[in-house]
């Protein structure tokens, strides 16, 4: 059978894909990362503290917003913090925002994108495109990860080029 199409004719088959020991897991961001995003968020805390202090601002409509944009900053910097990648034989997930989650049978395309030599800083991602079109990104802080990104793309290009 080729590894292109399906058992009953339907269209692709599905990517099969084992990580090594059955399951890869890491954080999605590296430590300089989150240390950069708390000292960043914090850093606008304590600028706005310090306006609120010397009355520069006051409570009103404009400070909605800038509550606002707080919240958004404290639920974006929490995510950095506990955001995590796994890879198992069924799915490649990531708890973040929004958790994402992709079979890996619907995989058509995927693509590591990193900066070479700022893996400390810059997370690798692995852009992933499905089937039907939709695609998600995966972000892994961690060597194995990015081994596991690495090898994924290699073996569903060879896959698809069947």
């Amino acid at each position: 059978m080729m590894g292109s199409l399906s058992m009953a004719g339907m269209g692709p088959a599905p990517f099969v894909f084992a990580p090594e020991g059955g399951r890869v897991e890491g954080p999605a961001f590296s430590r300089v990362f989150q240390t950069l995003t708390t000292l960043v968020v914090g850093g606008c805390f304590s600028w706005i503290a310090r306006l609120w202090l010397r009355d520069a601002i006051t409570f009103g409509p404009g400070m909605m917003w800038v509550a606002a944009g707080l919240v958004l900053m404290s639920w974006t910097w929490w995510s950095v913090l506990r955001s995590r990648t796994t890879i198992t034989g069924q799915v490649i997930e990531q708890r973040w925002i929004w958790n994402k989650r992709l079979p890996l049978g619907d995989l058509a395309y995927v693509k590591l994108i990193r900066v070479p030599g700022l893996d400390w800083l810059i997370a690798p991602r692995l852009y992933a495109r499905t089937l039907a079109g939709k695609f998600l990104v995966f972000y892994g802080a961690t060597p194995q990860l990015v081994a596991e990104f690495s090898r994924m793309s290699r073996e569903l290009a060879e896959f698809r080029r069947l």
